[in-house]
Parts: structure tokens; sequence; C-alpha cells
């Protein structure tokens, strides 16, 4: 299996790029790993930095799981193999590709395996399988950050539509295109963002949550001259 090794590693590498971290500290001279949530994602980047540093971050991570899933995965090598049980050999081998790029996100070997939360990176790597799905898990973390103000519960809520998304799609409206396998890894990363959301969700539960309090442009902490 070294061409799944070759894969996984480069995926793992590409994931690993810690946008915020970079676009932080070479545009900004900042460390967003020391203020706000001092995680080094793209939300404590919007936090912390404003909008203009939040996109770019947003668009990097999500390059990282668009790039792995579609172009690294399209290696190919004599020893793939050529069935995986029910799944299709090449949303499989884009799928390890995908999660290889989601931990490299999560625990960056460029930034002392201090990473963000991987939603953004996993979104790219769902948009590369199924893009009709991913609109559909977009569309549900707008309403939900529209209704609720919560960037987390709208993470959360997104994360949770997609199985199901997949789910409807394949099994009520008879869509074949849809390989089952991303049914399971739907299943798995919704609850590996749930994990690692966790203390998310019991500030959620306490009613101590950050809630955005507009939806203007973000001029972040280094806008308003916090930092």
């Amino acid at each position: 299996m070294f061409s799944i090794a070759v894969i996984v590693c480069l995926s793992y590498l590409v994931g690993s790029i810690p946008a915020s971290v970079w676009i932080g500290k070479g545009l900004y001279g900042v460390d967003v790993r020391s203020y706000g949530s001092f995680n080094a994602g793209a939300t404590n980047v919007f936090r912390v930095l404003g909008w203009k540093a939040g996109v770019l971050t947003s668009l990097v991570d999500i390059g990282k799981g668009l790039f792995a899933a579609s172009v690294i995965a399209s290696i190919r090598f004599d020893d793939l193999p050529s069935g995986i049980a029910f799944w299709q050999v090449e949303t499989f081998v884009r799928l390890v590709a995908g999660v290889a790029a989601v931990i490299g996100h999560m625990f960056p070997a460029w930034a002392s395996f201090h990473g963000g939360k991987g939603v953004n990176t996993a979104a790219g790597v769902l948009f590369a399988l199924t893009p009709i799905t991913m609109w559909i898990v977009v569309a549900v973390f707008i309403v939900v950050l529209a209704t609720s103000r919560y960037v987390s519960l709208a993470s959360i809520s997104a994360s949770a539509s997609f199985p199901t998304a997949v789910a409807v799609r394949k099994y009520v409206f008879d869509i074949d295109t849809l390989d089952g396998s991303l049914l399971i890894f739907g299943a798995v990363l919704t609850l590996a963002i749930f994990l690692a959301h966790r203390t998310n969700i019991q500030r959620l539960l306490n009613g101590t949550e950050n809630r955005l309090r507009e939806f203007r442009l973000a001029r972040g902490m280094r806008g308003r001259g916090e930092l």
C-alpha cells in the first residue's frame, strides 16, 4: 500500500499548512494563538485580526481540503486496491487523503502540532466529493448562524447535516452517484467535530458561549486597538 502511504503523507503535509499562524505573523505581526480563544482557526482570526484576514485564512483552509481530495488523491500507482467492499475505490482514496489533510490541520507539523478544529478543511474535502450536498450544508450553517448568532452552533449543526443530507439524497431520492462511504465518513466526521467543539457545547449549555453581536464586517481586536 505504498501509494496510499504517499497520498496520506502528502495530504497531511498540505493540511499542516498553518494559514492562521502564517497569515497572522506574516501580514500582521500577530500570533493569533496568543489572543481571543487562543485557537489557531479561522474563527479566531476573524475575532482577532478582522474579516480580511479571516476570509483569507478560511480560503486557504478550505483549499487544503480541496487540494488533498482532488489533486493529491488523483496520484495513481500500480498498487492501489482494485476494490474495497461496497466502497468505490476512487471515493475511498479521496476520503483517505481528505482525512489526512484534516488531521494535518488539527495537528500541524509546521506549527508544533497545535492547530484548528478542522471544519473548513473538512468542508473543502467534502466540496471535492459532493458539492451539491455541501451547498445544503452551507445553507444550514447560514440559517443557524443567522437565527442563533453562535458560530460554534452553526458549525456543529452544519456538520450533522452532512450525513443526513447524504442519506436522504441516496436512499430517499435514489442518487446512485453518492457512495455509501460518504455516509460513514460523514458520521465519523460529525463525531470528530462534536468532540473538537466539546468546550463550545459546554459553554452553549451554560449560556456562556460568545455570540455574534452583529453581522457587519468584523474589524477584529487589532482593528479596535485591543491587542
